[in-house]
Order: C-alpha cells, then structure tokens, then sequence
C-alpha cells in the first residue's frame, strides 16, 4: 500500500501566517497601546486643576524678560494629549504618550509639581492609579480588534 501526499498548499499557508503574524504584531498592539493611553488621557484631563478665572503665570524669567502669561481656566485640561510614540515604538512595542503641550500651558510642570510658594495639584501622576483599568481597555481593543481581522480572512 502507498500514499502520496501534496504539500504544494503549504507554501501559500506559510505566506498567510506571515501575514496574519504582521497584523497582529502591528495593529493589534498598538490598539491595545491606544486603548491604555485613551484611560490615562481621560483620567489626567479630569484631574487637571481648573481655575474659576484666569490668572497670570510669571515664569521663572519673568522678571528679566518681563514676560507674562494669561491662562484661561481649563487651559492646562485643554493642552493635555495622547499620541502615538513612533520613536519609542518598535516592532513588538507599541507607545502612547499622554503629556501636556508645554507651550499652550507653561504652568503645567509647577501644577503637578509645586514650587516654593505653591502646593503641587499633581494631575498626571494619580492618573497612574487607573493602570489596572487601562490594561484592562488595551485587552478588550486587542481582542476586538483580533476578530476584525480574523473576519477578513
């Protein structure tokens, strides 16, 4: 008794594999990367302090140079932001980066930090404290993500 058996098929399968290992490795993560970095985005712009009117910020120049800044109330919310770190990415890691635009709130760091003659408001720090409901975001865009791509092939 003999058998042959057709392995031709299984160039094509190796192919798909492939493929279907790039989708998961880059779209995959970094869905889950964005779905951590959108909870600790949320969570630092609702603990950003927010003025009832505005007030100026003098920095630490200010007395040299003279400048001065008029910071409008939910100006530091405002300018916090999550984006994606292609330099800190690779291609098993996949980075957000949640901060505040240092130019639209130059206060920011004496915020969360404090000075001599102000108390620290920290705001991105606490943030941190959500990490386990973050991770728990990141799984639940992967897996979403897994069955759309599952259902394209």
């Amino acid at each position: 008794m003999s058998f042959n058996i057709n392995l031709a098929g299984l160039d094509d399968l190796r192919t798909k594999l492939r493929a279907y290992g790039e989708l998961v490795k880059d779209e995959v993560a970094i869905e889950g990367a964005a779905g951590m970095g959108l909870v600790i985005y949320l969570e630092a712009r609702s603990r950003a302090p927010v003025s009832s009117k505005p007030h100026y910020f003098y920095g630490r120049n200010s007395k040299k140079n003279g400048v001065k800044y008029l910071i409008q109330p939910g100006t530091l919310r405002d300018a916090i932001y999550r984006v994606f770190s292609p330099e800190k990415s690779s291609g098993t890691l996949k980075m957000y980066r949640v901060s505040w635009n240092h130019t639209k709130a130059p206060h920011g760091f004496m915020a969360e930090f404090g000075t001599s003659r102000a108390a620290a408001k920290p705001f991105m720090g606490p943030s941190l404290s959500r990490l386990d409901d973050a991770i728990a975001a990141g799984k639940v865009r992967m897996a979403k993500k897994l069955d759309e791509i599952q259902g394209q092939q």
